[in-house]
């Protein structure tokens, strides 16, 4: 643990400490001023044998699209930075830069040409390329390209060649990149309308193929066979009927042929005049019975209507010939050829072809009305199968409108680089001509001398003292001696000594004196150079 003592002697040792670095440095002054002033003389005198070096330099300013984004969209990327690496890149290639060199006659060392690759290299390390961003954004405003030289002319003159080709290559690539673009989504939208054209063929095939089928003719399909449906019943009734008028012809004519030629009835007609009006009767009570309950459109009323014609024709035929027969009685005939059974015959022919005919109409009606069935049970598949077709339509059409619209646009974009409108390099600041070498700067070569010098001259007086083993302090005496020294005996100084001893110290203090002037000359000299 320590004591209070020892706290006490902790800043007395440290001064002791101290005190005795002084007195090394006082007593090694000459050991420690020589090298300072050496190698600060070394350092700073090189500044002016090394050949001084111009940096000439211009700041290109990135300026907008005149056009507004939501007029007209640039269809290039907008990451300058790759665009400027990608133009550095250009700028800097082994073709570009020896122009420059050969127009130029730079890196003529002593009249010989080095090789071209220690020409690009050189010249690629003298040339520096600094990106400016706004501090709101972050984003690159501005860049600054230099050049160094051993002529400030050339120096200037190379950076104007820079910033043109910076400038020129810029609107190159940036007119190519739009160029491409705009080619490229053109072949894209000439994919997509051959596409389109295969997908619309194939739609019209199938529509073309299913005619008939289609869902958008689903309501005229059910309105046909609702039609039909309606004409397939009309004819069957009328079918009915024809047969029904068959059965009864067929009627009249047996019992014409059964019964004698010249017989009467009661009332004097004949007997088969009595049963068509027996006939008449009956389907005129049916008219009327139907009429009261039907209107008189009615598919029933009109066939009886028909009917009762038919028997009224046939009954005023029979009345004809029962009067002929009355006034004048004709020479016997066979059966057939009386007139009555004549008619009947006929009537019945007719009938029969009616039916027939009917018969046919109701067959084509039913193969009809089975055509639309069936092509209304296949519409669920030809729908999905058409769906299908359409979807693949519908998306190539999206496709190919939206390539269309982006190729108007890409080109659109493309005629605005090409009148220069889009984003552009400009020049801000002009290539400036150095009235200053930017290499080597003294005062900075000055500063790095005396640092240099400092630590030299400390090394220096390190080794000495390493090396000396003689004691320069009465402390270092006293603590070898045996025995504790009660008293000292001052020094007796006499007049000549007192003169020696003030020489001594001038000399001391002209030294470092000589120093700190030199290098305070070399410093004023080095910023009135600068």
């Amino acid at each position: 643990m320590a004591t209070v003592s020892e706290f006490d002697d902790a800043p007395k040792k440290q001064r002791t400490h101290i005190a005795a670095h002084l007195a090394v440095l006082r007593r090694r002054r000459i050991e420690f001023l020589v090298p300072l002033l050496f190698t600060w003389l070394l350092v700073w005198g090189s500044t002016w044998l090394i050949r001084p070096e111009f940096r000439s330099s211009t700041l290109i300013l990135v300026e907008q699209p005149t056009m507004p984004k939501n007029y007209v969209e640039p269809n290039i990327s907008d990451d300058l930075q790759d665009r400027l690496q990608s133009i550095t890149q250009q700028i800097l290639s082994r073709t570009r830069l020896l122009f420059i060199v050969d127009k130029w006659h730079l890196y003529a060392d002593g009249g010989r040409r080095l090789a071209d690759e220690e020409l690009v290299k050189r010249m690629r390390k003298d040339i520096q390329i600094d990106l400016v961003r706004d501090t709101r954004n972050n984003e690159i405003s501005a860049f600054r390209i230099s050049y160094s030289a051993h002529s400030p002319q050339i120096a200037r003159l190379v950076t104007d060649d820079l910033s043109s080709l910076f400038i020129h290559e810029n609107l190159k690539v940036r007119q190519e990149q739009s160029e491409g673009t705009t080619k490229f989504i053109e072949s894209q939208l000439e994919e997509a309308h051959d596409h389109l054209v295969q997908q619309e063929e194939k739609v019209r095939a199938f529509e073309v193929g299913h005619q008939g089928m289609l869902p958008s003719q689903q309501t005229s399909n059910l309105q046909i066979l609702s039609g039909l449906q309606s004409q397939l019943q009309n004819e069957q009734d009328t079918l009915n009927t024809a047969r029904q008028q068959k059965v009864y012809l067929q009627s009249l004519l047996e019992q014409s042929r059964s019964s004698h030629a010249q017989t009467r009835s009661t009332e004097g007609l004949p007997s088969d005049l009595a049963l068509v009006d027996q006939e008449l009767a009956r389907l005129q009570r049916q008219l009327l019975d139907l009429s009261a309950r039907y209107t008189s459109q009615h598919p029933d009323i009109q066939n009886l209507k028909v009917q009762i014609a038919k028997a009224q024709a046939l009954r005023k035929q029979l009345a004809s010939s029962a009067k002929l027969n009355a006034a004048g009685p004709a020479e016997e005939s066979p059966e057939e050829l009386t007139p009555a059974v004549s008619q009947l015959r006929g009537q019945l022919h007719a009938n029969e072809l009616e039916i027939a005919n009917r018969e046919s109409t109701v067959a084509e009606l039913k193969a009809r009305i089975n055509q639309y069935q069936q092509r209304l049970n296949a519409e669920p598949a030809t729908e999905q199968a058409l769906a299908e077709l359409t979807r693949g339509y519908d998306q190539s059409k999206v496709t190919y409108d939206d390539l269309l619209k982006k190729k108007n646009d890409s080109a659109m974009a493309t005629s605005m680089e090409h009148m220069q409108q889009g984003e552009r390099f400009t020049i801000l600041d002009p290539p400036s001509l150095p009235v200053k070498p930017d290499f080597p700067d003294r005062l900075k070569f000055c500063a790095f001398g005396v640092g240099l010098g400092l630590a030299f001259g400390v090394l220096v007086v390190a080794a000495f003292e390493m090396f000396d083993d003689r004691l320069h302090e009465d402390d270092a005496i006293k603590a070898m001696l045996p025995e504790t020294i009660v008293y000292e005996i001052p020094v007796i100084a006499r007049g000549s000594s007192d003169v020696a001893l003030k020489r001594g110290h001038l000399a001391a203090w002209a030294l470092p004196a000589a120093t700190f002037v030199t290098i305070a000359a070399g410093a004023a000299i080095s910023i009135f150079q600068n």
